[in-house]
């Protein structure tokens, strides 16, 4: 019985352990500041749209930022879903864009989505 349970507990920690850690917004906050700042801010376009008000946002609708025709024409609003097959891989997301930097980790991608998802208001 003891062997049984303990089973039981594993198997959970090993299903749901990854999805429970995930969407840290501090931890999310310091990917994004290591990862995306090169490109993004949150108040101002850069190489990349400004981050602020993704979560939400109709892609490729930022004013003033010059958006490859194809996530022009992408239609999607970013959710959590969206942006998650974004950051994995973006040019297999949205053939004919122009981002080239991806994030591989799930929990990491999470992260960063709750971070912006926290700065868009929603």
């Amino acid at each position: 019985m003891d062997t049984l349970l303990a089973c039981a507990v594993l198997a959970g920690q090993l299903c749901f352990g990854p999805q429970l850690a995930a969407n840290d917004v501090n931890r999310g906050k310091e990917l994004w500041e290591a990862r995306c700042t090169g490109c993004h801010s949150l108040e101002a376009n850069r190489i990349g749209p400004l981050h602020r008000g993704v979560f939400g946002r109709k892609a490729g609708t930022v004013p003033g930022f010059s958006y490859s025709t194809a996530l022009k024409n992408f239609g999607q609003t970013w959710t959590e879903a969206s942006l998650d097959k974004w950051l994995a891989a973006p040019g297999q997301f949205v053939p004919g864009s122009r981002m080239g930097f991806a994030v591989g980790d799930a929990n990491d991608r999470s992260d960063i989505i709750a971070y912006l998802k926290s700065v868009s208001g929603r």
